[in-house]
């Protein structure tokens, strides 16, 4: 049992799906006049974190066939056999998504459920199904994801279009491209043999690396600009230093591509994100 719950956990992704989450909590912590009780903060964290394991479920169930020409991902469960791919699976995924969009709708507001459905739609769809091995804007368009957790989170709240939240989901949209990139730039030649035409595999050295630090620079300007919109000094310190060392990183990727510097700056990327999104959590506490 204890295996079992251990694979189905790696083939939700459920850590990225507790970065999902994170989005979405950010996305009250940024927005003005926030409220909320703290059981219905939980009851939307929870629900954005089951949509979208579900999500990242239906990603390895589909793709299963991909994985397997793909020396980073051909041990994954549904690749190997060790978890069946069935339509069972894809009835339950159904459901539990159903169920967490409803808990959502009761505890917070049909809105912020609509947002939860958009972002796991999206990764599990349109990204998933319909744009990972047709084009290279795959990525680009399947950053929406996270953006629209931010704006759950806002919608939570009733704020859904106010600067700071729409600037943070805009921040997120720009933050999936050139992680994705460094990490297809590290594994171009998977990415080549599974025939996903990621940017690196399809365009040139220099255009890839260089739409990394493009879109590095454009998150980070937007993170700080921020601080306009009544984000404290606890967010601006996260974000400034978790943007110098995306910022640096992606720099040094453009203008000396190498593979390990490409894993630096994928790896510069979480930390960047991971700390935006807990300087904004945690400046929200400090000004309650």
């Amino acid at each position: 049992m204890a295996k079992t719950l251990t694979l189905i956990y790696h083939a939700a992704k459920v850590r990225l799906g507790f970065l999902i989450m994170a989005c979405a909590l950010a996305g009250i912590a940024v927005s003005p006049g926030n409220g909320l009780a703290p059981w219905r903060v939980l009851v939307l964290g929870l629900a954005v974190l089951v949509a979208s394991s579900a999500a990242g479920a239906f990603n390895q169930l589909y793709e299963r066939d991909l994985d397997a020409r793909m020396k980073r991902t051909r041990g994954r469960a549904f690749v190997t056999g060790r978890l069946r791919a069935n339509w069972y699976w894809v009835a339950a995924l159904v459901l539990i998504t159903m169920l967490a969009l409803l808990a959502a709708a009761m505890a917070t507001n049909v809105s912020a459920a609509f947002y939860i459905f958009l972002g796991a739609f999206t990764y599990g769809v349109i990204y998933t199904v319909w744009l990972k091995t047709r084009t290279w804007l795959n990525i680009v368009i399947g950053g929406l994801a996270g953006s629209f957790a931010v704006l759950a989170g806002s919608a939570a709240v009733g704020a859904t279009f106010a600067p700071a939240p729409v600037l943070m989901a805009v921040v997120l949209f720009l933050w999936t491209p050139p992680h994705f990139w460094a990490l297809a730039y590290a594994c171009k030649d998977d990415y080549a043999a599974a025939g996903v035409p990621m940017l690196p595999v399809v365009a040139s050295e220099p255009v890839a690396v260089w739409s990394i630090f493009g879109h590095t620079l454009a998150l980070v300007v937007l993170s700080l600009a921020l601080g306009w919109y009544g984000m404290g000094w606890i967010y601006m310190l996260a974000a400034l230093a978790g943007g110098l060392y995306f910022l640096v990183e992606s720099l040094r990727l453009a203008l000396q591509p190498a593979t390990s510097r490409a894993w630096r700056t994928f790896a510069a990327s979480i930390v960047q994100l991971g700390l935006l999104l807990t300087g904004a959590i945690i400046d929200n506490l400090a000004l309650s």
